[in-house]
């Protein structure tokens, strides 16, 4: 396989441009894509025209507008190029009316209230800076998605907002810096996804798979990962044979994945992509998540994305690493040599950590998923608990401007492996904190509470905006200083913003009990699930910093919260529907059929040993009766409860009732199937077992 050859070959990207675009045509697509300026309607076309024939000659036949609605998923329309002719043949036909503006049927897609049902009318707009490619046959075309009124009604449309709010507020504190240069600045991001794969026919057996994404029962195989032995352990054949399929379709889609590997847990793996612009790696992650999927089946796998589907071993996350980079190609995070004397470095890292710490809710709410609440707080993933780690170095360099001494820091350091075979190898300024949700890690900083299924624009449309609104206030404070006097008032303001924002900073065990009572001294918030943290969303301080910088209005903020708050709600309705039709249909058919199974050859056993106590017997009936009993009681429980959520009209009440109450019960109900389970053979389960589920791949 010839990678360079095939890298990119069914995208329409910036080479293919230079070459099929006339000059004239190619540079006002080039300054729309990097400096939002308008396009106009003849170069739409003329683009449009071009990419219909390279689009051809990739076997396309349609095209689509490819957006991200509140659903978190892509949606797409297809609409092929034929265009009938009066003799009765067609032609192939794309305008740049197409190109730049579809019409989508809005009224089913997630609104939060922002239209009414019957309102239909929705346009995708063409978003130039991420480009069109080709798959399965259609012209795939990135667009955001609005309402008729003008609403975003994606996740596109409020993250190029945040990119340019970033941008703006970057290049004027870099001017006040001298770095004048600068005219922009993008946020670029790398997002490493977890996933676990499990044979397609067991899949194909789980109820609670097929409609939830996570078991919802089942009995701990008697290994897990207990033994540390899947983590970068080697790749069986056929999953290799995947990886390597998988990678093939996604460098042809332009999408640079560089690192595969096992994950912790049996069955899990991990893919990760070389950065890229916020925008483009938000697009390319939605892209490797439905690709990954795709080429599963041609394997016989299932390829699941669910942040907790199997319970007792780790769920799945997708670590958002993110960072900042001029158009001068500077990285603005990077420490330098000296990170104690580089004040542009220092600058930005206060801006980060000021934001952080006062925009730390929304930070948690942005990654708030009712699949995510399983997995955060665990020994596996960060706690709920929001920190940044900066390592032993920059912590010094931190605390000696609060002090107002001198300490330059060494930057990356030479050290020898004490064999003389080995390398000198250069180590990194911080080492890595694995419990730390938001972790400094060279020149970048690693958002590590995404869950694995979440859409990663959320979480970089906060911190784009919360960083934004730093260093704008950063700017206010020294947009007037002097340019001889900007060194000292500059540190004089790291000091004071430092003294305000240092509660954030925590280089330790994010895992103990002790530093969740440390955290609760400091003041920082433990928003354990979906529902505690909403309320922050719609608090005055958020809607003035979304509404400030021109992120959200306030209308598409409620919108959203109303959204989030529903989609929680009918996440559990479905799971403990689900739960109950298997115990019911499923799990009571296996148990029975066991029960009668056992008396009978009890039954047997005393008409061949008269007097027999068949005690082996008897304790399995005993304990499988008691366990039935329990499990009706359970089972009574939780559908008067699930009943009593449906009727609950405050969406925010309801969310919290089936957090606190139905899920409780689906909890206690799973306690006993899995405690009977564990007894009954796999023979008389209808369903595959977690042991066969995680240790079958090939």
């Amino acid at each position: 396989m010839n990678i360079p050859e095939i890298y990119g070959s069914m995208v329409f990207n910036d080479k293919v441009m230079r070459e099929r675009l006339p000059k004239d045509i190619y540079k006002a697509v080039r300054k729309t894509s990097k400096n939002g300026t308008h396009l106009e309607l003849d170069v739409a076309n003329t683009v449009a025209a071009v990419m219909k024939e390279w689009a051809i000659e990739k076997g396309a036949t349609h095209f689509t507008h490819w957006f991200q609605p509140m659903t978190g998923l892509t949606a797409e329309k297809h609409d092929g190029f034929i265009s009938p002719t009066e003799d009765g043949q067609v032609i192939m036909e794309f305008s740049g009316k197409e190109l730049v503006k579809g019409e989508p049927d809005a009224s089913s897609f997630p609104s939060g209230g922002l239209r009414a049902t019957f309102e239909a009318r929705g346009y995708t707009a063409w978003d130039p800076s991420s480009p069109a490619f080709v798959k399965d046959g259609s012209l795939y075309i990135p667009t955001a998605f609005c309402s008729y009124g003008g609403e975003a009604l994606d996740k596109k449309t409020p993250l190029l907002r945040s990119m340019e709010a970033l941008s703006d507020a970057a290049v004027k504190v870099l001017h006040l810096l001298g770095n004048t240069a600068v005219t922009h600045v993008d946020t670029t991001v790398g997002s490493e996804q977890e996933y676990f794969l499990i044979d397609k026919e067991l899949y194909k057996k789980r109820k609670d798979l097929l409609l939830t994404g996570r078991t919802l029962m089942g009995a701990p195989a008697p290994k897990g990962q207990e033994m540390e032995d899947h983590y970068f352990g080697v790749l069986k054949p056929k999953v290799s044979e995947y990886m390597h399929a998988l990678d093939k379709e996604l460098w042809e889609l332009g999408v640079p994945a560089k690192t595969k590997h096992n994950e912790v847990a049996p069955s899990q793996h991990e893919l990760a992509p070389v950065f890229e612009t916020a925008n483009v790696a938000v697009d390319h992650n939605q892209l490797t998540m439905e690709v990954m999927k795709k080429v599963a089946d041609r394997f016989g796998y299932a390829c699941l994305l669910h942040e907790k589907p199997f319970e007792g071993i780790n769920g799945s996350g997708k670590h958002n690493n993110w960072s900042i980079s001029t158009d001068t190609g500077e990285n603005l995070l990077d420490p330098g040599k000296k990170p104690g004397e580089n004040l542009q470095f220092l600058v930005f890292l206060m801006a980060v950590i000021a934001a952080v710490d006062e925009y730390q809710e929304v930070l948690r709410i942005s990654v708030a998923t009712a699949g995510n609440d399983h997995r955060l707080g665990g020994n596996e993933a960060p706690p709920a608990i929001i920190s940044i780690f900066v390592g032993d170095e920059l912590a010094e360099v931190l605390q000696s401007i609060e002090e107002g001494t001198s300490v330059s820091g060494t930057g990356k350091k030479q050290m020898g492996m004490g064999a003389h075979v080995l390398p000198h190898i250069t180590r990194d300024t911080t080492d890595r904190n694995r419990t730390s949700p938001f972790a400094f890690t060279g020149n970048k900083f690693e958002f590590r509470m995404p869950g694995s299924s979440l859409s990663v624009a959320n979480p970089n449309i906060v911190l784009n905006t919360a960083v934004a609104e730093a260093l704008t206030q950063i700017y206010e404070a020294l947009k007037d200083v002097a340019p001889a006097d900007m060194d000292d008032s500059a540190h004089a303001l790291l000091r004071d913003m430092l003294t305000k924002h240092k509660r954030i900073l925590f280089n330790g065990n994010g895992y103990t009990e002790e530093w969740v009572e440390e955290a609760a001294r400091r003041g920082l918030a433990n928003l354990g699930s979906l529902p505690d943290a909403m309320p922050h969303f719609i608090s005055e301080k958020s809607l003035d910093l979304f509404t400030k910088h021109k992120i959200f209005t306030k209308e598409e903020v409620l919108s959203r919260y109303e959204i989030l708050l529903e989609n929680y709600a009918k996440t559990i309705h479905i799971e403990a529907l689900t739960l109950m039709e298997m115990v019911r249909k499923d799990f009571t058919t296996g148990l029975v059929r066991y029960m009668k199974d056992v008396t009978t050859e009890a039954l047997k056993k005393r008409d061949l040993l008269p007097g027999s106590k068949c005690s082996y017997e008897s304790d399995i009936l005993k304990t499988l009766d008691e366990t039935s009993e329990q499990i009706l009681l359970a089972m009574e429980a939780l559908a008067a409860d699930t009943s009593k959520a449906e009727g609950i009209e405050d969406i925010l009440e309801q969310a919290k009732f089936y957090h606190e109450t139905v899920l409780a019960e689906m909890d206690a109900l799973r306690s006993w199937t899995d405690k009977a389970e564990a007894i009954i053979p796999d023979e008389y389960l209808p369903y595959p077992t977690y042991e066969k589920m995680l240790f079958s791949l090939r």
